[in-house]
Parts: C-alpha cells; structure tokens; sequence
C-alpha cells in the first residue's frame, strides 16, 4: 500500500497553513472539523488514510499526530510536531477556554480573531499584510459551534507526555523563536523524551512559523516528509 504524507492543521486552521509546503510536496490535508475528541480525529485519520504514514501536525494537529503515533504506532513512518506541547490541563485553564468559546458565540467570529489571533504571530510580522489577511480570512472561515468542539477536543486532551518515549519512528520538533503559546522550552522537553528526535527553531516566527517564515520552515520539513 503507498505511503499517504498527512499534514494536519490545528485549532480554528485549514489548509492555509500548509499552503507553502503543499507547493513543494503532494500532500493530504486533514480535516477535523466535525470530531469533540483528539482520539477520535486520530482513529478517523488512520481510517481515512490507510497504509503507511508520514505525518506532519501544527499546534492541535501535532497533538493529534501524537495520538495516531499511540494508536497505530507501526503505520507512523515519520512525525514532525510544529509549534505543540505536551502538557496536560493547566489550573484555570478550562475558565479560560470556555471564555472564549462564549466570546465567539455571543459577539462572532471576528471578535474572537481580534483576541485570539495577534498573540499567535510574531509582534514583527503583524506589519506583513498578505499574511495577517490570510490568517484573518482563515479563522473567519470557522464558527463558534466548530471553535467549540475543538476546544473540547483539548480541554480533554490524553497527557501525551507518557507514552511519547515510545515514540520508535523519527521525528521532527520545530518551533518559532517568539512561540508565546508552545515556547522552545516546551519542544526541548519534547526532545527529552523522544528517542529519535531532533529539534529546529525557527527566527522571526510565532506560533504560525509554517505561514510566517514559509520557506525556513519548508527548507526542513520537506526534506524529511518526501519519500
């Protein structure tokens, strides 16, 4: 059976993101916008796409990534994690989320990009309109009820951190130097645990380093997701 490389976006994302690696690599982009449970987006992906897999996930998606390496760990060919962490439920954190998913239902969607989105980019790129417009298009794209079942997909999120040392294929952390939400500290504790894994920081980016410095972030994971 071929080999399927997978990319999956994260919280409140689509294809936009992955839009500068799927001009240098044929790839399927998953969608998760109907599952409440990172399980059930992991055993939905591996049904979907059978075979063996190389997969690539940002923020959420790399959590998810992370639950497929659990699931179906010999299908998993190789793993990138960009811009994720591994930590369970923080104290305050399930107030805070709820918050939002409030905010989103009661004022709509563009209230919660004017909240939600400047904190994820790099306070430098802010000025680079085609990108700011992009990532606005994008979550404007989404709706409370879809921003909902993903945020109970991660308040309900499994504590990754113990079954990642069993984590046998390799993989790729990478990272934006000014990530406030998923900082490099959080990808070199990843390291720690990971047997096979090597760690790339990216300059100049946020939490969105595969959009915001598109060919830094390409230069390393295309080489090591092609077949």
């Amino acid at each position: 059976m071929p080999m399927t490389v997978l990319l999956i976006p994260g919280l409140l994302c689509d294809r936009t993101v992955w839009g500068p690696v799927l001009q240098r690599l044929p790839a399927e982009v998953a969608d998760l916008s109907t599952q409440d449970s990172l399980t059930q987006m992991a055993e939905d992906l591996l049904a979907r796409y059978p075979g063996p897999l190389r997969v690539a996930g940002h923020s959420m998606g790399a959590r998810v990534a992370m639950e497929m390496a659990r699931i179906a760990p010999a299908r998993i060919e190789r793993m990138a994690l960009l811009d994720t962490g591994i930590h369970p439920l923080k104290t305050g954190e399930t107030a805070k989320r709820d918050e939002v998913v409030r905010l989103a239902y009661d004022h709509g969607m563009q209230a919660l990009c004017d909240r939600w989105l400047p904190p994820m980019v790099f306070a430098e790129n802010h000025a680079n309109a085609p990108l700011m417009e992009a990532l606005r298009a994008m979550v404007l794209r989404m709706t409370p009820a879809l921003h909902a079942r993903q945020i109970k997909a991660l308040v309900n999120r499994p504590d990754a951190s113990a079954t990642l040392s069993r984590v046998a294929c390799p993989v790729l952390l990478v990272v934006g130097r000014h990530d406030l939400w998923s900082p490099v500290a959080q990808h070199e504790d990843m390291r720690a645990l990971l047997p096979h894994a090597h760690l790339e920081v990216i300059e100049n980016a946020g939490h969105f380093a595969p959009i915001e410095q598109p060919r830094a972030v390409s230069d390393v994971l295309v080489p090591f997701l092609q077949p």
